[in-house]
């Protein structure tokens, strides 16, 4: 196995985990800073204010992001494992 091969390898899992993290990470991103706004604009400095929404919006995305990031993970994984026998030989 070469050098190359090995960091094409850690590449591709590096851009399978941004695209697995990147809508749920940026929805929670999103929603607290909506929450920030309010908060400063109401004057409400209630910390524990922002993680319910946070919680329900990122269990939301998954819900309808699950199957698009199930078949990622699973078509990543398939061409991994078809990958090693020219790995090896």
């Amino acid at each position: 196995m070469s050098p190359e091969m090995v960091i094409s390898i850690i590449q591709k899992a590096f851009e399978v985990m941004l695209l697995l993290g990147g809508p749920l990470l940026l929805s929670g991103l999103v929603i607290g800073l909506i929450i920030s706004v309010f908060q400063a604009a109401t004057q409400i400095n209630e910390a524990t204010l922002s993680f319910i929404p946070k919680l329900l919006v990122t269990f939301i995305v998954a819900v309808l992001a699950g199957p698009w990031m199930l078949s990622v993970i699973m078509d990543y994984t398939i061409r991994l494992y078809q990958s090693i026998p020219s790995m090896i030989g």
